[in-house]
């Protein structure tokens, strides 16, 4: 028999339900039912299996019954839900359009219940996987998304403006392809800039149930509405001191098996978060503003990662804000850091505009040349058949590798 969780109050329920299985069975009881896969995990605890199938009680919650089984189905593949009401033929109906597989009698008896449980979990065996995440990665165990992370020296250089609007550009390429992580963990503001309202944060997918498998992990992501998944960061400056390197390494290891694309949006500097997300990263974009202190700091950061024994094959060096009336030239940048520039942001009205208002320059389509820029920034992670129509500028990079260690000498 599968692994079974029941959500009811009644002793009667789960005596049956444990006659039925011949085995132990996980239960959460008291009322309100959870309204979604996170906080039916969240109540389920750490250390305990994920169900395949789960028996929801209608008896106290009729209608919050149907909504989480709902969400069940469409969030969590190769998971069935059996629903148990005093009146299996009037709810089927609205239990088929809810997902469950099927529903039964609280007063069935046992071998009625024992075959129900058990055609619940040969649904759950069978299921493909549909959920979140990009389905050509899907239970292939050997594919691996790449890690783009992008960092800058100083604040105040566009960074998550950056990141959003590559993020919008790839998910647009491909449906549930991509997902963005906020890793500016005490001010990180991807929420605002996407115009979220997120449920779960930084803090509680690398803490808790979400830990311990992918499947529970894409519950507690939030979606934008150009099919781009999110993870946002901590509401709370002091609940950064909880999140460890070790969390954000593990973190996107887990995402780059399930996701083409991870995008990661890191704070100013080289603290131990975003040089976690260095060293994941398949590709650095490295960001500065087109002003002297910008172009020293990303000069001292080139120099600090090659001592740490960077290398940077898959690097690409972007300037924001560029303005001919400046004083500065991308010779003058390219000079000062003793490497190429790859692209090159105008100043753009559109910009602070776009920031405000939470829509990326990439999701709106704004005509200017900052989003042409964007775009092309897009191009470089993806291949030409997957762009979509009207984005027609030349890969520069679309090979994927790996940022590779290079030993220092003393």
């Amino acid at each position: 028999m599968s692994r079974i969780l029941l959500a009811s109050d009644s002793a009667d329920l789960r005596g049956l339900i444990a006659t039925a299985t011949g085995e132990p069975i996980s239960v959460i009881a008291g009322a309100p039912l959870p309204a979604g896969p996170s906080q039916l995990f969240q109540q389920l605890g750490s250390g305990v299996a994920i169900p395949q199938v789960v028996v929801i009680d209608t008896a106290t919650d009729r209608a919050g019954a149907l909504g989480l089984s709902s969400r069940l189905a469409t969030e969590c593949p190769g998971m069935a839900v059996v629903l148990v009401s005093e009146q299996p033929d009037t709810l089927a109906l609205a239990a088929l359009r809810a997902g469950a597989c099927d529903v039964v009698h609280p007063g069935a008896d046992v071998a009625e219940l024992a075959e129900v449980l058990g055609r619940a979990a040969l649904v759950a065996a069978t299921t493909a996987p549909q959920g979140p995440g990009d389905p050509a990665m899907n239970g292939n165990a050997d594919a691996r998304g790449r890690v783009i992370s992008v960092v800058s020296p100083k604040g105040g250089v566009g960074k998550t403006t950056v990141s959003t609007n590559l993020a919008v550009g790839l998910a647009r390429t491909a449906p549930l392809s991509t997902v963005l992580v906020d890793l500016d963990v005490q001010f990180g503001d991807v929420a605002s800039a996407l115009n979220l309202t997120p449920e779960h944060t930084l803090l509680d997918v690398v803490r808790g149930p979400a830990v311990q498998d992918s499947m529970v992990l894409k519950t507690f992501l939030t979606q934008h509405q150009t099919g781009l998944y999110t993870v946002c960061a901590p509401t709370s400056p002091a609940e950064a001191d909880e999140i460890t390197a070790a969390d954000v390494a593990r973190l996107l290891k887990t995402l780059s098996s399930e996701f083409r694309y991870v995008v990661v949006d890191t704070a100013p500097g080289l603290g131990d978060h975003a040089l976690a997300a260095i060293d994941q990263a398949d590709e650095l974009i490295m960001l500065t503003s087109l002003d002297v202190p910008g172009v020293r700091g990303l000069r001292k950061e080139i120099d600090i990662l090659r001592d740490l024994g960077l290398t940077f094959e898959s690097r690409h060096v972007v300037i924001n804000f560029a303005d001919p009336r400046s004083g500065l030239t991308k010779a003058d940048v390219e000079a000062t850091i003793g490497t190429g520039v790859d692209l090159v942001l105008p100043r753009s009205k559109a910009a602070p505009v776009s920031v405000n208002q939470g829509i990326p320059l990439l999701q709106s389509d704004t005509r200017d040349q900052m989003t042409k820029q964007l775009r092309k920034l897009v191009d470089r992670f993806t291949p030409a058949p997957m762009r979509p129509a009207g984005i027609t500028a030349p890969i520069l990079d679309g090979g994927r590798h790996r940022l590779r260690r290079k030993r220092v000498k003393a």
